[in-house]
């Protein structure tokens, strides 16, 4: 087939896809000039599971996270990111550019996901880690998939059975098999034969082959990375937990204290911004005794262990793209799905965190120091809740190295901005199915060093967790409570509830959050789920 054949080809099969000629254009700048095919950058998109606002370095955490630190000094800091506060909705957004209210979380079916649109733009499309939808990787737009398709699982064994040798695995529950694949194959109750398994490398090593087994192809490459660290179970390598140990003795109190000092000395938050109390799930740490402080010092330790081992293994991925010579025209973009995790799944309080025996929870008093300097939790659209980290680094693109942004961003924008830099095209249609538009916006101008045009809102629901943010302003409510409104320039710690000082604007607010819940189809009630 000679090369005219085969373009002809390939736009009949954009056609019947519903993808325009522009799939096959180059990418295309805010400035408007027009990169060369040859310029389109190649894309790694970067998460961690439960992860808080404060933990690593860069964000003013004590963690050890060189290389993330590195993204950052070579690269941009957003303050205002944000996703939607749990694993699935943040998922199904970051894939596909819409809300997960109305894209469907589980299945996608009214969205096209970053690896559908990139592929046919002729990206080599990999994921290695988490995939928290139905549909595996591999029938959604990815050539290659290796990982947890499910929630969370034990780190050293994500099976049901034992491996000779060694204990059963510690689990959530007896009866739930997790489901784990290899690119096109669902296993379920997956053992892995090496004892030296840990997921966090493994999804880091697979990563790491795929882009040496690519590393001559013609084409640019999508490496989407999503951790399970550091999700519950608390499982790390006991080097990486001796490194942490003792060091949390000081307690949560005054960690928080700590990490709201450097983040207001970073410029990272604004020092009007009061550091929010001590949540009420959580007691003071002076009365503990010495024995209850060395186990909540051990949780920690484990904790902090698993982000650290999670930078080891991003070492790893940016050693390779180096090495290859990709450096310079990749994006790398990190951040995390939800804020800190406040959940307690303790299923083994007999067996101390760490081993593959165990299976342990960091629970609130260290998620709300994970959460420094904001309220709430994982599940929350406090910003607790909500707010992440995005680190995003770009030699070719980024020239504000080591700055901090404060224009105000979501995972809605992740696709918009993969289309511009790439040339690709959003489909109006995609194997016979309509597809919505986009809810989100291109980053690309911030990237650029400009000023981009705002959201007119961005909303969120998880639950019984409502919230929309206009501007400075958020309006925030948890289940029939009352809505509460804050000024975000002023207070984004939301310490000042101004709902009674504003009646107005928090009535408009709540009808642009409803009017926006009934275009997605949320149920309002407390269950927030979809209307079938």
């Amino acid at each position: 087939m000679d090369n005219q054949t085969a373009t002809l080809t390939r736009r009949g099969m954009l056609k019947a896809m519903g993808f325009g000629a522009a799939a096959l254009a180059a990418p295309r700048l805010t400035n408007g000039a027009t990169a060369p095919g040859a310029a389109r950058p190649n894309i790694v998109l970067i998460m961690a599971d439960d992860m808080g606002y404060s933990d690593i370095g860069c964000y003013g955490g004590e963690i050890r996270t060189p290389n993330l630190d590195r993204l950052a000094k070579g690269g941009l800091r957003f303050t205002q990111f944000y996703n939607n506060a749990k694993c699935g909705p943040t998922r199904a957004s970051l894939l596909t550019g819409q809300y997960s209210q109305a894209v469907g979380e589980q299945n996608l079916e009214r969205g096209a996901t970053i690896g559908e649109v990139l592929r046919v733009a002729g990206y080599r499309t990999i994921c290695s880690g988490k995939w928290h939808q139905r549909p595996l990787p591999t029938t959604r737009g990815f050539d290659r998939y290796f990982g947890l398709a499910d929630g969370c699982c034990n780190f050293w064994n994500p099976g049901t059975r034992a491996r000779p040798g060694e204990p059963a695995p510690g689990r959530k529950g007896k009866t739930r098999v997790r489901r784990w694949a290899i690119e096109g194959k669902a296993i379920g109750g997956y053992v892995p034969p090496d004892k030296t398994f840990y997921t966090t490398d493994a999804f880091a090593d697979y990563a790491v082959s795929r882009l040496e087994e690519y590393k001559d192809e013609d084409k640019p490459f999508l490496l989407y990375l999503p951790f399970t660290a550091p999700h519950y179970p608390l499982h790390a390598w006991p080097a990486d937990i001796a490194r942490y140990r003792g060091k949390y003795k000081i307690g949560w109190d005054e960690l928080r204290k700590r990490r709201y000092k450097r983040m207001v000395q970073m410029g990272l938050i604004d020092s009007r911004w009061a550091m929010s109390p001590r949540d009420k799930s959580s007691t003071p740490w002076q009365p503990l005794s010495e024995a209850d402080k060395d186990q909540w010092d051990l949780r920690m330790a484990v904790y902090a262990a698993m982000i650290d081992r999670m930078d080891q293994a991003i070492g790893k991925v940016l050693d390779k793209i180096r090495q290859l010579g990709k450096e310079a025209n990749t994006l790398v973009l990190f951040l995390a799905d939800n804020g800190g995790c406040a959940e307690r799944v303790n299923r083994t309080p007999d067996i101390p965190p760490g081993a593959v025996a165990s299976y342990r929870s960091v629970d609130p008093p260290w998620a709300n120091a994970s959460n420094t300097p904001f309220r709430k939790f994982k599940s929350w659209d406090h910003e607790g809740g909500v707010a992440t980290p995005l680190i995003a680094y770009w030699p070719n693109v980024i020239k504000t190295t080591g700055a901090f942004t404060n224009q105000v961003g979501h995972i809605i924008d992740f696709l918009p901005t993969f289309i511009e830099i790439s040339g690709a095209a959003y489909p109006a249609e995609l194997n016979g199915r309509k597809i919505r538009p986009m809810d989100g916006k291109s980053l690309l101008p911030i990237f650029q060093g400009k000023q981009r045009e705002e959201h007119k809102a961005i909303f969120w629901q998880f639950g019984r967790a409502k919230a929309v943010r206009q501007g400075k302003w958020k309006l925030v409510r948890y289940g029939n409570g009352p809505w509460e409104l804050y000024d975000m320039e002023a207070d984004r710690t939301e310490l000042k509830d101004l709902a009674g000082t504003h009646p107005g604007r928090a009535k408009d607010l709540s009808a642009l959050w409803a009017d926006w819940a009934g275009r997605c189809r949320v149920r309002t009630g407390s269950g927030g789920k979809k209307r079938k």
